[in-house]
This record gives structure tokens, sequence and C-alpha cells, in this order.
């Protein structure tokens, strides 16, 4: 009797125990299930707890998340590239006779001083923002080529750092740590990025690099990813979602181009940007710069 008992006992044991664990695979699957529903590819589910085998699955589901993100992200850049194409055809060909016209009247004697003056002044006034505002898109679409060599990422950081004095900069970065990518419009990303920080207030920039976690693919670069952070205001979760869409702004006299033409800077030259959903401990936001 002794012997069943313990037995039996063994038997509820195990099957509790298979229970518990199955009910723990099927609350990790819906958690990705949602995450997919809603479009949220960042997930990231620890693997403690897990067999071998449902390790490895996991840490490729993890992986498998993080590469679509970077596809959703590139996918998008090449649409609005494609947009914007379009829209600047579209408004400099409607606009461009109506402001030589107007201009020609302007000039024209007979209707300065007359009623109509006001009327065609804002005809061509109301041209010549949508000019600018094309001019704006062309900067999305007419990007330099990147001349690509391998740059010491400390030394652009700490260059960076010194045409802005006035921020607290704390530095995480090996003195060896090189990336392969165009100086100059990797500069002009990090300036936009600053420049954004002190808009929303910042007084600290913290840039560190991560290592890379995962063992590399053939052809892969052992980079990591490089995270710049700030203690700016918090970015409320709806506007989160939308920071990279061209000409998306909350401020008053903003452009909204500066994340969007970041973002594509840096898809050219195999560098995705994104905004890490929690920032790092001691900031309020932070953004991440890793290989594509």
């Amino acid at each position: 009797m002794m012997i069943a008992a313990i037995v039996f006992c063994l038997v509820v044991v195990i099957v509790v125990t298979i229970y518990r664990h199955q009910c723990l695979l099927q609350d990790r699957a819906q958690l990705m299930r949602d995450a997919m529903r809603h479009h949220d590819f960042s997930f990231h589910l620890p693997t403690k707890g897990l067999l071998f085998g449902e390790r490895a699955l996991q840490e490729a589901l993890n992986d498998m998340g993080q590469d679509i993100q970077k596809l959703v992200a590139h996918n998008e850049v090449e649409s609005w590239q494609r947009l914007t194409r379009v829209l600047t055809h579209e408004i400099m060909n409607a606009t461009t006779p109506i402001l030589s016209i107007s201009q020609a009247f302007l000039a024209n004697p007979h209707i300065k001083g007359t009623p109509y003056e006001e009327g065609i002044k804002a005809i061509h006034d109301t041209c010549m923002g949508l000019g600018t505002f094309a001019d704006s898109y062309r900067k999305l679409t007419q990007l330099q080529e990147p001349v690509l060599k391998h740059i010491n990422v400390n030394t652009l950081c700490t260059g960076v750092s010194t045409l802005y004095p006035n921020l607290h900069w704390e530095l995480e970065i090996p003195a060896d740590l090189s990336i392969h990518a165009d100086e100059n419009l990797l500069r002009q990303v990090f300036i936009n990025m600053v420049k954004n920080a002190i808009e929303a207030n910042a007084k600290t920039i913290g840039i560190r690099h991560i290592a890379p976690t995962k063992a590399m693919k053939q052809g892969e670069t052992a980079f990591g990813k490089l995270q710049i952070s700030n203690d700016g205001h918090i970015i409320p979760d709806d506007v989160a979602r939308e920071i990279f869409i061209p000409f998306f702004t909350t401020k008053q006299f903003g452009s909204g181009i500066g994340l969007s033409l970041s973002r594509q800077i840096l898809m050219m030259q195999k560098l995705a940007l994104s905004l890490r959903e929690h920032p790092i401990s001691g900031y309020n936001v932070t953004f991440e710069i890793e290989s594509f």
C-alpha cells in the first residue's frame, strides 16, 4: 500500500507539472498571437523554465519577431519613398503654372491697387507654400548615396557631444568599436536625434553599446546595437506609433521629417532605427540602432 501511494503521488505530481507547463506554453502562444494581431513584433518572451527544444523554438520566435519588425520598417520606408515621389511630381505639376501666372498678374500695373491684387497674392503665396512643402518631400527621395567605410563609433559620438556642451553626456562605447557606414550621414542622424531630445527638454544624453548576444550568421557583422537615450519628455504610446511617419509632428513649428529621414538614411546603410518600448533605467526615451 505504501509503494502504491508513493507511485500515485508521483504520478499526480508529474501530471500536475506537465499540465502547468502546457498552460505556460499556451499563455506564451496567446501572447505572441496578440502581439501579431496588434502588429507589435517587438515581443521577447523569456526562455527560463523551458526544455531545451522549447527554448530553441522560443529563441527562434523571438528572433523572427525582431526580423519581422525590421522588414516592416524597411517596407514602410520604401512605401513612403514611392508616395513622396508621386506627391512631389503632382504638386509641382499643379502649382508651377499657377505660380507663374499669378506672378505675371502681380507684375501687371493694371492689377496693382485693384481689388484683384489681394486675391491673386493669396493664390501666389499658397502656391509658394505648396512648393516649400514639396521641397520637404524631396529631402526624403533625393538623398545622396552613402559612402561606406569603417568608422570609429566612440570618436564620432564624442565629436557630436562637443557640439552640445550644455548637455550632460554619458557614453559607454568601447574605444575600438567600429561600424560600416557613411560618417557624414551617420553624424547627421545623431545630430537630428540630439536636437529632438533638446526640444523635449532633455538635459542628459546617454549612448551605450550592447554587444551581440547570439552567434552571427555567415556574412553578418557582430556589431550589436547602439542605444541612444535621453531624459526628455516621455513619448506617449499613441505618439510612439506615429513618430516615424513623414510629416507627423506634435511640435508647433516642427517639420515632422527628422526621424523619418534618419530612419531612411540608416536604412540605406543596412541599419535599422527603432524606438525601444521600455526606456533604459534613468532615461525617458531610448532609440536603438542595429544592423539590418
